[in-house]
């Protein structure tokens, strides 16, 4: 077959398979194009999840009549001023990505530069049907409708119109996250769907498109290395969803989906956050434009850094310092199930009591009491005799000890309100946050203590296991955890962390095995081991079940009080919540 030219409209097709994968990435282009237009305020509308109608009005720049033709063209653009594609700093230099839109659905253009008329071209399917005058406000509107339509390879395979919803919401989502200063509205079907106002900060920003209790359950990250600056919100540990996608990550005003940033943000909350939940962020990088590559994905959704370590250890130690300074902090966030609970008082239905009596003048005959029986299992709380006047709560910001619940659950008063802690995963984070400061300064905490095995044991493991092992073994002494090799499937343990105890010695091998083939070269020893300490603080801590004293209660408390990231366990569940007086008061119906 003989090389030939395609006809233009075919081209076109091609082209737009690039961007235009679904409805979302043609409402992502749209949008994009508003942003870079200046404008303040953006409308979106859609019908069917965007398959039917996807609409775009907003208050920018607008187009004259002869530019409104340019943008319709493929490779025009106003948004690349020369021929240097690596400085890009506006969204996207594609052109208006309007002609690909345009060659696979109905398009209407309309747009106005100020103190001139509006203008509008409409188009099907790449053949342009007319052109007129429009009166429309400054600014432009864009009307796409019945996408697919003719071409229905592609469209057989976009899903229900539920779910390219959910995607067009995401798109908006992002963008409206990545500019607060522009008031953005989502309507779909004729319902409103979202709506926020211009001039808000970031923080209420993020809050408004996410979770609204996100603001009192996050900390601001801020920090600049080598030019690159960092912020954006970080959700507490505590905080967590069950999926990852409730993280936002930006790169110069540029929502991406990039690999490094999420295992960037994996790797920071690693020792807080159980391996099946995720972080709620939204980090906003600002990195020079030689240093970064938006050129990698047609559609821009990912970035090539020239220096990925940097920009990588820059997201952790940004996390994991705005999260240290968090100190004791929790979610503060009653569950409304468990409050339900204290709405009524579990009483044991009513009993009747059989007394028998002697009826001189007839047979035997029973006698009921229809008294209700109030007998119901004992409670499983204790409390200490105070044999001196407790501590005044006001100087602790988690109270003081006043009993201990089920044998796993601390008591205390706060100034504020009632605080519940879980002992176990109180004591397992203050055990991994010690076991830290042993390992502080690269070393100069002088390690942690080890302490030797009357008889060492010997644990048989995968060759493989060992091998790992045996080749972290000097960095694993420094954990206080003795290893030698025993052969080519086994190791022998001499030593054991001091502050752990001997307790499960194979178990707390066997773990620490896994955890170092889970983490390939791309993590650091350091963080690979931050996962092996959380292990053996686990391993180590004050079980459920133990009976504390008061004094005992309250020296945990007041550990908790000075230690960083003491507010969730290893796993990233809360180790205390707190029941404010207003709770309490609402619970006994005084509010």
């Amino acid at each position: 077959m003989s090389i030939r030219r395609l006809p233009e409209h075919l081209v076109n097709r091609i082209a737009a398979g690039e961007v235009v994968e679904r409805p979302a990435s043609a409402l992502k282009e749209l949008v994009e194009n508003a942003i870079d237009a200046g404008a303040r305020r953006i409308a979106v509308k859609l019908a069917g999840g965007g398959i039917d109608l996807i609409e775009v009005a907003d208050d920018g720049s607008g187009m004259t009549r002869g530019e409104m033709a340019l943008a319709l063209e493929r490779h025009a653009t106003s948004k690349l001023p020369d021929e240097a594609i690596d400085q890009v700093v506006t969204l996207g230099f594609r052109g208006e990505a309007l002609p690909s839109i345009a060659s696979v659905a109905r398009l209407t253009l309309e747009s106005r530069v100020r103190g001139a008329e509006g203008w509008a071209r409409r188009l099907d399917n790449g053949a342009l049907l007319g052109e007129g005058p429009a009166g429309i406000p400054p600014g432009t509107r864009v009307r796409v409708e019945a996408l697919f339509e003719r071409v229905p390879a592609r469209r057989k395979f976009l899903r229900s119109p539920r779910a390219e919803y959910a995607a067009c919401v995401d798109v908006v989502k992002r963008l409206a996250m990545a500019r607060p200063d522009i008031g953005f509205t989502l309507e779909h079907d004729g319902r409103l769907a979202l709506n926020v106002s211009p001039d808000a900060d970031r923080p209420a920003r993020v809050a408004a498109l996410t979770d609204r209790a996100l603001i009192e359950n996050s900390v601001a990250v801020d920090l600049e290395r080598e030019g690159i600056v960092l912020g954006g919100v970080a959700g507490l540990p505590t905080f967590n969803r069950g999926i990852a996608d409730h993280q936002y990550l930006f790169v110069n005003g540029r929502p991406v989906k990039d690999r490094l940033l999420v295992g960037a943000v994996r790797g920071a909350y690693a020792d807080v956050l159980a391996r099946d939940r995720h972080a709620v962020v939204a980090l906003f990088l600002d990195v020079p434009a030689d240093m970064v590559d938006v050129n990698v994905h047609p559609a821009k959704t990912e970035v090539r850094f020239r220096d990925p370590a940097l920009v990588r250890g820059l997201i952790v130690s940004g996390l994991k310092r705005a999260l240290g300074e968090a100190g004791h902090r929790s979610m503060q966030r009653p569950d409304a199930a468990a409050l339900a609970m204290w709405t009524s008082e579990p009483v044991a239905p009513a009993q009747s009591t059989i007394w028998e009596r002697a009826d001189p003048s007839g047979p035997r005959a029973a006698v009921y009491d229809r008294r209700p029986s109030f007998i119901a299992p004992p409670p499983q709380g204790r409390a200490e005799p105070a044999h001196a006047p407790p501590p005044e709560t006001i100087s602790f910001p988690l109270g003081v000890a006043r009993g201990q619940v089920a044998k796993t659950y601390i008591v205390a008063e706060a100034e504020d309100g009632l605080v519940i802690v879980d002992q176990h995963a109180a004591h397992e984070r203050l055990v991994l946050e010690r076991m830290r400061r042993g390992l502080a300064s690269d070393g100069a905490g002088g390690g942690i203590a080890s302490q030797a095995l009357l008889l060492p044991e010997v644990i048989e493991l995968e060759e493989t296991a060992c091998d790992r092992l045996e080749t972290r073994a000097a960095e694993l002494a420094d954990f206080g955890l003795e290893l030698e090799r025993f052969g080519p499937r086994a190791m022998l343990v001499r030593g054991v962390p001091a502050m752990l105890g001997q307790g499960d010695v194979v178990g707390l091998v066997t773990d620490l095995a896994d955890e170092l083939a889970a983490y390939d070269e791309a993590l650091s020893l350091r963080e690979r081991l931050d996962h092996v300490a959380a292990t053996m603080a686990c391993h180590g801590s004050v079980r459920a079940g133990r009976v504390l004293s008061v004094a005992e209660m309250n020296a945990l408390l007041r550990e908790m009080e000075v230690t960083p990231h003491s507010g969730q366990c290893n796993h990233g569940r809360p180790t205390w919540v707190k029941l404010a007086h207003g709770d309490i008061e609402k619970l006994f119906g005084r509010k």
